[in-house]
């Protein structure tokens, strides 16, 4: 599981983690997978007990995943905001977060899946994807490139983290 869990994080976390970080939670989650028990145990800081809604392990990749990775917010307006702040300034952005303010949800999101594709031509462009159980905020995303969407769908479904294309779940959602 340690090695599907270093890929998934890998993948999702591209270029804003560095490798140390990956294998640490990698190395961490595989633990609290296999005895969250024993986990606990050792790590007594963790926040975490049996009614969150996720398994341990998940609880600590999640957890464990920086802002520029894993995008959490209460409207596509601030999910815009907090996914462009986390690119160097020097990526253009034709969408500005203040063109999201009064628009319905599957227009936003569609509008930020657009502005999302046409950055990393050489990866295909990035797919949102809606990541875990929704914990704090009613938007919980990160962003892949969609040469790795497959790949990163089959990993998340061998760990047992939700993952799905946001614009594709939200349409599903509302027929």
């Amino acid at each position: 599981m340690k090695n599907s869990l270093r890929e998934l994080i890998s993948l999702v976390g591209a270029g804003c983690m560095p490798d140390e970080d990956i294998d640490r939670i990698a190395d961490e989650a595989a633990q609290a997978y296999a005895d969250p028990a024993a986990f606990l145990a050792a790590n007594p800081d963790i926040n975490y007990d049996d009614g969150f809604p996720i398994p341990l392990g998940e609880w600590v990749v999640v957890g464990s995943l920086p802002d520029t990775v894993l995008f959490q917010a209460e409207t596509y307006q601030q999910l815009f905001e907090v996914i462009s702040g986390s690119f160097d300034q020097g990526v253009a952005f034709n969408l500005k977060p203040k063109q999201l303010a009064r628009t319905e949800p599957l227009t936003a999101l569609n509008r930020i899946q657009v502005q999302m594709a046409a950055l990393n031509k050489e990866g295909g462009g990035y797919v949102l994807l809606n990541f875990s159980q929704l914990l704090d905020d009613p938007l919980q995303m990160v962003i892949v490139a969609r040469n790795d969407l497959s790949r990163v769908l089959e990993l998340a479904g061998e760990v047992g983290i939700v993952a799905e294309p946001a614009l594709d779940a939200l349409k599903a959602a509302q027929i």
